[in-house]
């Protein structure tokens, strides 16, 4: 029991945390560097419509690769299925699950390691090939992982420090080998080598032949870490704007243009959807602390820590399929222009599918058209996207929450929330079509426009 004044907080997503959760987030840190010390998992499950605590114990599931589960009952279906998951077996009748693992990292001279992000805790082992520049979990090229599963995805981030006076002769490779000890259901100790090989390009090659190397998605996802990790310890102004520097660094770097004219700037196909993750990432719920509890949004970040590209990029740029009777089954931009009233859409957003149906949709639902006959296409129309939900919820972990709602009903507000809002109050509509989204955020032409001034510019 505490007395604390209500005009006190107990926890918030301020940088300059209450006095009661310092301490509280200080006792559960010990306690997870003497779990993963041990070896131990620490799963947490939250199901509760008030905070339970999760930003203060985040480090007992971020250190040793537990599971954690937040939802609002304990009785409902997306925790019960959620935790029939986490004990789902293979073929074999065995956990899909590894213990106790630690993960060694070695490379050739030419690079070193400046950290990794995901759910692990140093080893605190040195070796030359440990960069004096950290990202994440630095200063040592071994980490403890006391769990793991098929999702856990570790991100590794290197620094090139062979020096330019020193190029690589032709055809030399720069190598990076990974060692992964675990111990299987059986208890049996595995030991688990990978080793990657990547031709070094010369040192004043052409940016065209090594762009088309560029992984955008991954790229994306590995931005998004660190920007994520960063926002633990400094201001969220701070992170955005580092995000944009670190967007115009490349474009300017990348880019095609003439100096000075925004209008001559192009980005190859392979880069070109690039400053469209980076849009969405400054405004998803990773970033963006509004109308998310703190115990929400550490879940969220949680999240991006363990799952793998395809998931993580879902939490940046969420999913949009259109049905229509058009034509088939589509996916179209994440955009306001996209909200039509003759169009059922499809939104994924990992942790929530919903099903938004268009007013004129509705309104012959409502009528009860589909279990007339003779309108047995729109019947089918509507049945298309709950399979395809089921389908998407099936083997996820967590169960995302579903949802369905109509154009203009209260849950509208969870797309209206996270679409483009190219169609606004004050802005110029330019896809045509869809609904007004009451936002001052700028849409992704307009930020767009702002990013190929500042890239073209001569100092």
């Amino acid at each position: 029991m505490i007395r604390r004044k209500l005009s006190e907080l107990i926890t918030t997503s301020e940088k300059n945390k209450p006095l009661i959760f310092k301490k509280a987030y200080k006792y559960y840190t010990g306690l997870a560097v003497r779990a993963a010390h041990n070896g131990h998992a620490v799963d947490i499950f939250g199901c509760s419509l008030d905070e339970v605590g999760f930003l203060e114990m985040r480090e007992l599931v971020k250190r040793t690769g537990g599971f954690s589960i937040m939802a609002d009952l304990f009785n409902t279906a997306m925790f019960k299925d959620s935790f029939k998951l986490i004990f789902q077996a293979d073929d074999k009748g065995e956990l899909n699950m590894a213990f106790n693992a630690t993960l060694e990292v070695q490379m050739s001279r030419e690079l070193k390691v400046c950290g990794a992000i995901g759910h692990l805790s140093s080893l605190d082992k040195k070796s030359p090939s440990v960069s004096e520049t950290v990202l994440g979990v630095g200063g040592t090229n071994a980490w403890k992982i006391p769990s793991l599963d098929r999702q856990t995805s570790i991100a590794l981030y290197f620094e090139v420090v062979n020096q330019a006076a020193n190029p690589q002769p032709p055809g030399q490779r720069g190598l990076i080998q990974l060692l992964t000890h675990y111990q299987n259901p059986k208890g049996q100790k595995i030991l688990r080598i990978t080793t990657v090989a990547r031709p070094w390009a010369e040192m004043n090659a052409s940016p065209s032949t090594f762009i088309p190397s560029f992984d955008q998605e991954t790229a994306t996802v590995l931005m998004a870490r660190i920007a994520v990790f960063k926002s633990e310890s400094e201001e969220s102004p701070d992170v955005l704007r580092w995000i944009d520097r670190m967007l115009i660094r490349l474009c300017n770097r990348f880019g095609d243009y003439r100096k000075d004219e925004p209008n001559s700037f192009k980005l190859s196909p392979y880069l070109a959807l690039y400053p469209q993750f980076m849009f969405h990432l400054r405004r998803s719920h990773l970033m963006q602390v509004f109308n998310s509890s703190p115990d929400e949004t550490t879940f969220y970040r949680y999240m991006l820590f363990r799952e793998t590209v395809t998931n993580s990029l879902t939490m940046i740029q969420p999913t949009l399929d259109a049905y229509s009777f058009n034509g088939p089954p589509s996916p179209v931009l994440l955009s306001a222009s996209n909200i039509l009233p003759d169009r059922i859409l499809l939104l994924d957003t990992f942790f929530q599918v919903l099903i938004f149906y268009g007013q004129n949709i509705a309104d012959w639902r409502n009528k009860n058209y589909h279990e007339d006959p003779n309108y047995a296409h729109f019947k089918q129309l509507l049945e298309l996207p709950r399979a395809d939900a089921c389908e998407l919820i099936k083997d996820r972990f967590p169960q995302p929450r579903y949802i369905e709602c109509d154009q203009h009903s209260s849950p509208s507000r969870f797309l209206l929330a996270i679409v483009d809002p190219d169609v606004n109050y004050n802005q110029t509509n330019f896809g045509g079509g869809g609904v007004d989204v009451l936002t001052d955020d700028v849409n992704f032409h307009v930020f767009l426009e702002y990013l190929k001034k500042l890239a073209v510019q001569s100092n």
